[in-house]
């Protein structure tokens, strides 16, 4: 992932605005505070995008956004 493209994930939920919590991304993982959510894993994204370890919030971030367009 490029610097370019989380500045538009991070714009896409902008746009889409807070959504109804709580959203279960999976069977192991419940969002209960979007806004929480949304901040703990861009913040690290935004200090290391290259880092291995930063590839979990990648991936939460991508299926939440599927979730939400699948839900528009």
């Amino acid at each position: 992932m490029t610097m370019q493209e989380l500045e538009d994930l991070e714009n896409f939920f902008t746009n889409a605005g807070k959504q109804p919590v709580p959203i279960f991304l999976n069977q192991a993982t419940e969002i209960t505070d979007y806004d929480h959510f949304l901040q703990s894993h861009f913040q690290p994204l935004k200090a290391n995008l290259t880092s291995k370890v930063n590839q979990p919030l990648i991936y939460r971030l991508k299926t939440l956004k599927l979730l939400i367009e699948a839900n528009a």
